[in-house]
C-alpha cells in the first residue's frame, strides 16, 4: 500500500534520467515498469519505462513524498495526466546530448504545465555534450517568457536530485506564505 503524503512527478525525455533520479533519492526499493526499448531511433538505451516508476523519500519531519516517474515517449502521454493528478510539483528532465533538446524542453514544459505550475527543470548529460551548456536553456526561457528554476544535474547523484525536490517544496512554501 502506498502511504505517501505528497507526490512529485518526474517527466521529460527518454533517457534523461528519470528512473535514475528516483533510484538515487528513494528510501525504499523502487518499483519499475521497464521493458525492452523498441524505439531505438529515439534513444539507444536497452530498457525504458513503459508505465511508472515509484519510490519514496521521507523528510526529517516524517513527511513522506511519493516519487513518480513517467514514460518519456510521447506515445505514453495519456498516462501523464493520471500520474500528475494531485502532485505538488514536477521535475522535467531534458537530455542535453539530444540534438532537439530545445524542442524537447518546449514540448515537455508545455505538456506538464497543463497539470500544474510548480515545475523545476533539470538538464542532464551535460558531460556528453559540452557546447552551450545551460545558456541555451536560459536564453530560450527568456525568449518564451518561462520562469522555472533550472539546474545542471547528474540524475544518478542524490544531492543533485534532492536540490530540485527542495526547490519544488520551497516554491510551495513561498506560495503559501501570506503577503503582508
Amino acid at each position: 500500500m502506498i502511504l505517501q503524503q505528497y507526490k512529485i512527478v518526474f517527466g521529460g525525455t527518454m533517457g534523461a534520467g528519470k528512473s535514475a533520479a528516483i533510484q538515487a533519492l528513494s528510501d525504499i526499493p523502487v518499483v519499475t515498469t521497464e521493458a525492452v526499448n523498441t524505439d531505438t531511433e529515439a534513444h539507444h538505451k536497452f530498457l525504458t519505462t513503459v508505465g511508472i516508476d515509484y519510490g519514496e523519500i521521507s523528510l526529517d519531519d516524517g513527511t513522506k513524498i511519493g516519487l513518480y516517474g513517467t514514460p518519456g515517449q510521447d506515445r505514453f502521454d495519456f498516462m501523464w495526466s493520471i500520474v500528475c493528478k494531485g502532485a505538488i510539483g514536477t521535475v522535467v528532465l531534458i537530455d542535453h546530448s539530444q540534438t532537439d533538446r530545445l524542442k524537447d524542453l518546449e514540448f515537455y514544459l508545455n505538456a506538464f504545465a497543463d497539470y500544474g505550475s510548480n515545475i523545476v527543470v533539470g538538464i542532464t548529460h551535460l558531460d556528453e555534450e559540452h557546447e552551450h551548456k545551460l545558456k541555451i536553456y536560459l536564453d530560450w526561457m527568456q525568449i518564451h517568457q518561462k520562469q522555472f528554476p533550472l539546474f545542471a544535474v547528474d540524475a544518478r547523484e542524490k544531492d543533485d536530485v534532492l536540490l530540485m525536490i527542495e526547490t519544488l517544496i520551497a516554491t510551495l512554501e513561498l506560495q503559501a506564505e501570506p503577503v503582508i
